[in-house]
């Protein structure tokens, strides 16, 4: 079983998320939090989930100690100095990333060895094409048996969020740790993977590279 991939040693363990996101009210709780990509107040979440104040704040608080939410105080109005009313208790989702896998299995391994053994091999002929076809394809299959691209993109992981012009940002990166020590090889695999996924559902849209800080390299353009 797996879930939120993390800092191996750092913070709680993967069970005790998996134990946290158990609880129904919390599970809610955090799944519209994560959904917002941005900071919420105990009040907002409260109501979005149709959950009182009070249980509201205390599945809230488990969250922030079982990692999964990171809490702040800050003024919901934006405003500061005189008149700019109290401050708030605010909720994120964590930047912490936690792995969950019974028994362990160790994939990352897997896939750092692999990125570093195509990278040292980029200049021969045909690896590049090669991977890039493999993307695709590994696309086209992630897309069987879909037909909206959204649910396709949370389902595997992306967090797809609505960017300028209509087009769509993906505010997750499922290959996070991966990317950020190969970040060429891995955002071109992505590219072509993503490239595939839409071809698969066959939706008029266009994935190009995009990177920016805090979201995936790649965002996509509907056409």
């Amino acid at each position: 079983m797996s879930g939120m991939a993390g800092q191996p040693g750092s913070g709680p363990s993967g069970l005790d998320a998996l134990a946290a996101l158990a609880e129904p009210t919390r599970r809610a709780l955090y799944a519209y939090i994560a959904a917002q990509g941005r900071a919420v107040s105990r009040d907002e979440a409260a109501s979005a989930t149709g959950t009182k104040r009070a249980t509201a704040a205390f599945h809230l608080e488990r969250l922030v100690e079982d990692g999964l939410l990171e809490a702040r105080f800050a003024r919901v109005s934006g405003r500061t100095g005189p008149g700019a009313g109290r401050t708030a208790k605010l909720y994120a989702r964590s930047r912490q990333r936690i792995a969950v896998s019974l028994p362990p299995r160790r994939y990352e391994i897997a896939g750092e060895v692999l990125a570093s053994a195509l990278e040292a091999a980029r200049e021969a002929t045909g690896v590049s094409e090669a991977a890039a076809r493999a993307a695709d394809q590994a696309g086209k299959q992630i897309a069987a048996g879909g037909t909206d691209l959204a649910e396709v993109l949370t389902r595997s992981g992306y967090e797809p969020k609505e960017g300028p012009e209509g087009g769509i940002h993906l505010a997750n990166c499922p290959f996070h740790e991966l990317a950020a020590r190969h970040a060429d090889l891995v955002c071109a695999m992505n590219l072509h993977l993503l490239r595939g996924l839409i071809g698969g559902l066959g939706v008029c849209a266009q994935a190009r590279l995009d990177p920016a800080e805090g979201r995936c390299c790649v965002t996509i353009t509907l056409t």
